[in-house]
């Protein structure tokens, strides 16, 4: 299961936190490294400061994009120090771990890490389901790339082994399947074209709408069976009616 957990850098801008995330990542047992258009490429470095886990940097996938990151993964945090304009659910670094782990035997799951200095944007912000903040000292709260990563990283290590030791014991899952990301980016598209087709929002000028929308579903967590009927719902709309062109 723990092959399904991504770590995912945004736009890294230094080797050495490439390969000291590398090794917070080994320590725990997690393999998957994403990096999403790095303002440099691993080297000599990164396997330096990775110190046994240059494996990890050798496999790590190199994308040009979030989107690419988190493609195909059915549960996406997005790692925030800050308060935002607009609220989003949040998760500890606690909670964050037992999420991941129950998620993640169904489907990839993406722990999104921002750039050093200024982290995620809000844009990248809310394509997660969930951000995820470390409570640390408040009165000094300065933590590196890759002290963050072994936090996030030691708390899915210990919610995996809690569920090793009470596999026996787990309830067997009879809902539906969360929908993967891509599929949920189409159904923000398909409601967003919509909007801009009934004159709802305009395109040039959408202001908030689409962000709490957004908001909106991601509280809501449709699973893919209730996802599929609001596609079906928003093709309905669009379809003209008896009579009418």
């Amino acid at each position: 299961m723990l092959e399904n957990i991504r770590i995912v850098l945004v736009e890294t801008s230094h080797t050495g936190n490439m390969g000291s995330v590398a090794r917070a990542m080994k320590t725990m047992g997690l393999s998957s490294l994403y990096l999403v258009n790095p303002l440099v490429k691993p080297d000599s470095q990164a396997i330096s400061l990775a110190a046994g886990a240059s494996d990890v940097i050798g496999e790590a996938k190199i994308v040009d994009t979030l989107d690419d990151a988190i493609a195909g993964c059915g549960l996406v945090v997005g790692t925030s120090a800050r308060s935002r304009s607009l609220p989003w659910p949040m998760l500890d670094a606690r909670e964050c771990g037992i999420k991941a782990v129950d998620e993640g035997q169904q489907a990839p799951v993406a722990l999104v890490f921002g750039r050093e200095r200024v982290g995620l944007t809000n844009d990248e912000l809310q394509k997660c389901h969930y951000h995820v903040a470390i409570q640390a000292n408040p009165e000094y709260s300065s933590l590196n790339l890759a002290m963050a990563v072994q936090i996030i990283a030691y708390e899915v290590r210990m919610a995996w082994l809690a569920g090793q030791a009470t596999q026996g014991d787990k309830p067997v899952y009879t809902e539906s399947p969360y929908p993967l990301v891509d599929d949920l980016e189409r159904f923000y598209q398909h409601l967003e074209q919509m909007m801009v087709d009934s004159g709802f929002i305009r395109q040039a000028n959408p202001g908030q709408v689409m962000s709490k929308l957004r908001r909106l579903f991601t509280r809501a967590r449709p699973e893919r069976d209730e996802l599929n009927i609001l596609r079906g719902m928003l093709a309905a709309f669009g379809k003209p009616r008896d009579g009418n062109s």
